[in-house]
């Protein structure tokens, strides 16, 4: 009976194991949050709906779900392994930076040798996804690895450097129809250079941020290569060859009235994009930049989806 009270009136200690994994989880998840926030997980809306769109577009519908599940996991791999390289390339960069100084590495909340185990980690995973999707994937993802880790280091020296970063962005969806195709076809290249100007062109807006910055610390971009206004005037022809790309495309797979409609709300997009940065005004370069792009990434991949799903080829 005595012992009965004690148990009830120390209800705390009935569970020390649970207790435990509870803490222990708590500590995990924080952990994962960490980690998402440095390779700044909300931004795989950008590539991922590309990769989706060579995938449909190599199946001529929706490709199998372990083709889906895999061209997934190597797109996480590849652009969680991403940030984490260039988040350790430039972590001095990023402590020299009043924009970026609060980020994880440079604050110490991530430490550097937890970023190299994170990004071999993520790296591996692209590598096996890659070995899994077909022996094509496999061969060419050193080539993948190479841009990757090239890119960061090319803003020490070029302002094309926008560029290098929309070839990697390219491989969303050259890869994908590598998955599902198995070869390597010229048709879907038209799409990788929407791509490669797609981001060459929101980066240009996106470096605006930092133009001070790079002029201080002997970085080379476009912005501060050109200045604003010219920035301002190539993001806009970038975006102008983004959306004859995705024309170019539509042609070239005969598709129908529902792709279509999704490159006409495209290019509103991009008016409005365009609309919300101006040479005297920077304030919702934020908005330009995130929002607006992922809308765009987004809006290409539902549309030619229900093209093949309902319309494709009316």
């Amino acid at each position: 009976m005595n012992s009965l009270k004690k148990r009830k009136s120390c209800p705390e200690k009935q569970f020390p194991l649970l207790e435990l994994s509870g803490e222990m989880l708590n500590i995990i998840a924080q952990k994962i949050v960490l980690y998402l926030r440095m390779i700044r997980f909300s931004h795989s809306v950008f590539a991922l709906p590309f990769a989706f769109t060579g995938a449909i577009m190599a199946a001529e519908g929706i490709p199998s779900l372990g083709k889906i599940v895999w061209i997934t996991v190597a797109m996480v791999g590849a652009r969680s392994g991403a940030f984490g390289l260039n988040r350790i390339i430039d972590r001095k960069i990023d402590q020299a930076n009043p924009r970026t100084r609060s980020r994880e590495l440079p604050m110490g909340i991530i430490t550097l040798s937890q970023a190299v185990l994170f990004t071999v980690v993520a790296l591996t995973i692209f590598v096996l996804a890659a070995y899994m999707l077909n022996p094509l994937c496999l061969k060419l993802s050193p080539v993948a690895l190479a841009i990757l880790f090239i890119y960061s280091y090319t803003k020490r020296f070029t302002w094309a450097s926008h560029f290098v970063l929309g070839l990697a962005l390219s491989a969303a969806p050259l890869g994908a129809w590598i998955a599902v195709r198995g070869t390597f076809d010229l048709e879907i290249l038209p799409m990788g250079i929407a791509i490669v100007f797609w981001l060459a062109g929101f980066d240009t807006l996106y470096a605006l941020e930092d133009i001070e910055f790079d002029k201080s610390y002997g970085l080379h971009s476009i912005p501060k290569r050109f200045g604003v206004k010219k920035a301002l005037i190539l993001a806009r022809i970038f975006h102008l060859m983004t959306f004859l790309m995705l024309v170019f495309t539509g042609m070239l797979f005969k598709l129908g009235i529902f792709y279509w409609i999704g490159i006409t709300v495209v290019a509103g997009l991009f008016i409005y994009e365009h609309s919300l940065v101006k040479e005297d005004d920077l304030s919702r370069l934020d908005m330009a930049f995130f929002n607006m792009n992922g809308y765009i990434s987004m809006t290409v991949f539902v549309f030619t989806l229900l093209d093949y799903i309902f319309g494709h080829g009316t």
